[in-house]
């Protein structure tokens, strides 16, 4: 039976988000004696961002990539999982408001992600469909299959446009959708969708700046560019979009393109929770936190992941809003964590850059290592990569359905989930 003292001596640690950072700090001191844990997230799931493109795609199903999270923890004697929406934080007095109730804190972790970035655009907010969430990964997938069964009753005109797609961003997230879309293109639809002439269907992606992935080397970026153009993706570099009223894309250029379907990847900003002051905002709008993710000037208050902003000598514009970063963040701040309890000073957190890595479709893919410095392409690159999503995915459960799924990908060419849900549509319909 524990002591009042001992009660006394254990702190609550409050962690908003379960995305990558939040849920590995959860997990680096699951059953720690001296933490108390509460999890608070809207989703009772997890969320492996990095597939949601394959969901949007049809290739995997939202629950291949989705974890509950009381299944993660439901043998945790001290974390307690809370599905609530975030309205305030009281930083003088360490309390949080939420949709589900108050909460007091000694610690609190903001690891609250990143959202769509319209960079103020109202327009596009309202027609462009972003990919920040399964949710919304799923509500792709619905209208293009919509668009493909309006496009067989459509006339000629409409249904080129009910035909056209437009990605927005040409980072990891716009050439892996023009890639599995483009491929879709070539082995799926023509089989599932016999009336429709598929040699009408244009699929663009557009980038703001001179290259395609632009966080990668010269080499990959060519690479990626070469292959989304075999496959029949329309690349337009240095394209900025300036305006979209639901069938047509203003281009800064004065040139338009004809499309009722446009997914927006050209930009994300840290998701901040109400509480927290514009002095501490960097201009990428993320909270500003000193190298041991300490909010500057909150002994208590720290910030994880892509919401997080450190910046560095090396790393002027804060470090890549990554996966690997946020994962290596929280196992800096869990082990801190674990040197208050020995009253041991703290480390400070040091980026050690890993490398990137993007797919553009089957046996294609792009790599850059950063030790040794090196960068690569094909069937070797796509290895990988399908080999580390595969190890980052909880659950032998869900790794081996996603495995199973990718075979059988690859050896018919086919997608075996386009089931639509008419439901899910949420945007306004465009005037064709």
């Amino acid at each position: 039976m524990s002591t009042e003292n001992e009660i006394q001596s254990i702190k609550h640690i409050v962690i908003i988000g379960a995305g990558f950072a939040g849920l590995k700090l959860a997990r680096k001191l699951n059953n720690h004696p001296s933490y108390k844990i509460t999890l608070i997230d809207k989703n009772n799931y997890h969320q492996f961002q990095p597939l949601f493109y394959q969901v949007a795609m049809a290739n995997l199903d939202a629950s291949n990539i989705s974890f509950p999270l009381r299944n993660i923890f439901q043998k945790s004697k001290n974390v307690t999982i809370r599905v609530a929406t975030v309205t305030n934080i009281n930083a003088e007095i360490n309390t949080l408001e939420t949709s589900n109730g108050d909460f007091t804190y000694d610690y609190l972790v903001i690891a609250t992600g990143a959202v769509t970035n319209y960079f103020g655009n109202a327009s596009i907010e309202k027609y462009c469909f972003p990919m920040k969430s399964t949710w919304e990964a799923l509500e792709i997938r619905n209208i293009l299959l919509t668009h493909f069964e309006e496009a067989i009753a459509a006339d000629n005109a409409n249904t080129k446009k009910l035909l056209s797609v437009v990605i927005v961003g040409g980072g990891p997230t716009g050439v892996e959708l023009s890639g599995a879309l483009a491929e879709m293109k070539i082995d799926t639809l023509p089989l599932e969708y016999p009336e429709l002439d598929f040699t009408e269907m244009k699929i663009y992606l557009l980038e703001g700046s001179a290259k395609l992935l632009s966080a990668m080397s010269e080499a990959s970026s060519l690479k990626a560019n070469e292959y989304l153009q075999k496959l029949g993706v329309t690349v337009m570099l240095n394209t900025i979009v300036k305006d979209y009223n639901g069938s047509q894309i203003l281009l800064q250029d004065a040139t338009s393109i004809e499309s009722t379907f446009v997914i927006w990847a050209a930009g994300v900003k840290g998701n901040i929770p109400k509480g927290i002051k514009t002095d501490f905002i960097s201009k990428s709008h993320q909270i500003k936190t000193d190298s041991f993710h300490r909010v500057i000037s909150k002994e208590n208050i720290f910030a994880l992941g892509d919401v997080a902003f450190i910046e560095s000598d090396l790393y002027p514009k804060g470090y890549p809003q990554l996966a690997s970063v946020a994962i290596d963040q929280a196992q800096n701040l869990a082990n801190n964590f674990l040197r208050l309890v020995k009253n041991l000073p703290l480390v400070p957190y040091q980026y050690i850059n890993k490398g990137s890595m993007a797919t553009v479709g089957r046996n294609k893919a792009v790599v850059d290592l950063a030790i040794p410095k090196l960068s690569f392409h094909g069937f070797f690159a796509w290895f990988i990569w399908m080999t580390l999503h595969l190890f980052l995915l909880i659950g032998f459960k869900n790794r081996l359905i996603v495995f199973i799924n990718w075979i059988y990908k690859y050896i018919t060419h086919r997608q075996s989930l386009a089931l639509l849900f008419p439901s899910i549509n949420s945007k306004p319909e465009p005037k064709i």
